[in-house]
């Protein structure tokens, strides 16, 4: 028993510290306008680099990015953030997503991922899927799901790793 307890134990420190090595793949998928971005250099542009994964058909997706969207202009100033919006809008969808962001007036890169590959490699388990990246290209925070007010838990990530 408590040979197990030091490999349960050996594990979480492992997978605890390969979490916080995590980087952003290598991975080319387009943006709205039809570019082919990588999705390893936006995080490496040496800002923090919010990326929220979402769908036009995901009320909470919506909702988390127009939260985020009203403090923007605030957090690029105080901050330096930048948002990227990666959409998983099927084949059928990925039509709706330009008209939908225009609609929604955002203003942010917005990258389709009409595959799921990046949401594969990052391992998402759903819509929204937020990631957190600093300025040298680390993962260092993810949250899955969204709640009114998630937007001020992240603020404080953010301010974090700013040193404030």
């Amino acid at each position: 028993m408590k040979s197990l307890f030091i490999t349960l134990a050996a594990l979480s420190i492992s997978f605890g510290s390969f979490a916080q090595t995590k980087q952003l793949p290598d991975l080319k998928l387009k943006d709205l306008n039809g570019n082919e971005r990588n999705i390893k250099d936006l995080g490496t542009t040496g800002k923090i680099t919010i990326i929220t994964m979402w769908a036009t058909w995901c009320k909470p997706c919506v909702q988390e990015i127009n939260a985020i969207n009203e403090v923007m202009e605030e957090w690029k100033t105080k901050y330096g953030v930048v948002l990227v919006a990666v959409s998983v809008d099927n084949a059928r969808n990925t039509p709706k997503v330009k008209p939908f962001v225009d609609g929604q007036g955002w203003d942010f890169d917005v990258i389709l991922d009409v595959n799921e590959d990046l949401k594969r490699a990052l391992n998402a388990p759903s819509v929204p899927y937020l990631i957190l990246v600093d300025e040298k290209g680390k993962i260092v925070y993810e949250h899955n799901g969204y709640l009114p007010g998630d937007e001020v838990n992240l603020e404080e990530k953010i301010k974090k790793l700013k040193g404030l």
